[in-house]
């Protein structure tokens, strides 16, 4: 006997909200097709709330022109081309490329990995790796190897970086003045 009061109550609730003009019909002339635009429009005639910003499209992107990293990097590898250059995914792959001449032990070819681990110029910033590969008559063999290369290119790196970074704050200082930069002259020295 109380559910079929219950569902009686809800029908009656229904019926009665029904002829209030809570629900108002509406022609496709009137409201925007794009979802985006609907929801400007109905938050501008104060029939909708949102919270927050909102679902977004894409994310947030740094762009590598800022990132005096990845800029000296590219610059110093400007006498190889670039198998891979993925900034958002902080890697940088040469070709192949001949390091010698054919000799005895067939022909020797390299490349070099540079992955970036912070956006920080400091000495764990940047990860180098080289392979070789040499190749004698058809037989091919490649092999992770460790030398002085990697740590003058990463030396390098960090030099040139160091180098962009401080002409970037010369444009700031002159451009804005000399008491802008002397209060983030302290900051840095703190």
């Amino acid at each position: 006997m109380i559910k079929i009061r219950f569902i009686v109550l809800c029908l009656l609730i229904l019926t009665s909200l029904n002829s209030c003009g809570i629900y108002k019909r509406s022609d496709v002339k009137d409201n925007p097709v794009n979802i985006d635009e609907r929801v400007k429009k109905n938050i501008q005639e104060g029939r909708g709330i949102r919270f927050g910003k909102g679902a977004t499209r894409g994310g947030d992107f740094d762009f590598a022109s800022s990132n005096p990293l990845w800029r000296a990097s590219i610059e110093i590898f400007d006498f190889v081309p670039l198998s891979n250059a993925s900034y958002s995914g902080g890697i940088i792959i040469t070709e192949w490329f001949s390091s010698e001449n054919k000799g005895l032990e067939g022909s020797r070819d390299l490349k070099i990995t540079v992955r970036f681990l912070t956006n920080e110029i400091r000495a764990d910033a940047v990860d180098v790796t080289i392979f070789e590969k040499i190749c004698k008559d058809q037989n091919c063999n490649t092999k992770k190897i460790e030398s002085k290369l990697e740590k003058e290119i990463k030396l390098a790196i960090l030099k040139k970086a160091t180098l962009m970074e401080k002409e970037g704050f010369q444009k700031y200082y002159e451009r804005k003045g000399k008491n802008k930069a002397t209060i983030l002259d302290r900051k840095t020295k703190r």
